[in-house]
């Protein structure tokens, strides 16, 4: 019988955050540091760790909202890793999964799961109703505008007077080429 793989799967919203402090001393064959939100499922480590984990694999996990912020999505991965035989171990709640779960297992994933999605929906209301008395006070500007005025004029300039690709002057902006079409539009170019 062969030993599974120990494998770490770490998720943190931004750059600033710092990764290390999960699964600290855990020992693994494999880690996957994800810099993303949680919001849905499609990120790029996650799907690269779903490929990767194999039979007899156990996925170690600092929490169920690094994994998820939402039942539906938690209840689907986990599902899917027990599927294919691979244990998840969530580290904080003390709670693993796999063939066999405890009906306590499976309502502790419940309850907890549904208090970390009540957390972050109420995130967000506290943020909106932020926005809106800043707004009443004339403090909030919104989101600063991408697209400077010295940017339109480059874009302006270039289209203009060069045979340069749209890639190239994207890049030169430091955009993405559907970015750089979205501001021509909005330049009416």
């Amino acid at each position: 019988m062969t030993k599974g793989k120990r494998i770490g799967y770490i998720r943190v919203s931004t750059i600033d955050q710092h990764p290390e402090r999960q699964l600290l001393g855990i020992e693994l064959d494999k880690k996957f540091v994800e810099f993303a939100s949680g919001k849905n499922i499609n990120r790029p480590e996650l799907k690269r760790m779903i490929d990767y984990a194999r039979e007899d694999d156990i996925i170690y996990v600092h929490s169920l909202d690094r994994l998820a912020r939402n039942i539906k999505d938690l209840r689907s991965l986990i599902d899917e890793f027990i599927q294919k035989k691979i244990k998840i171990h969530f580290i904080q709640e003390n709670l693993i999964f796999g063939e066999t779960n405890s009906h306590i297992s499976n309502l502790l994933l419940m309850i907890i799961g549904s208090i970390a999605e009540f957390e972050v929906a109420l995130i967000r209301e506290r943020q909106l109703e932020g926005i809106a008395l800043a707004k009443k006070a004339g403090k909030y500007k919104g989101r600063k505008k991408l697209l400077t005025k010295e940017k339109s004029e480059y874009i302006k300039l270039q289209l203009s007077t060069t045979r340069k690709s749209k890639n190239k002057i994207a890049a030169e902006i430091g955009v993405c080429r559907l970015t750089l079409y979205k501001y021509i539009k909005e330049l009416g170019i």
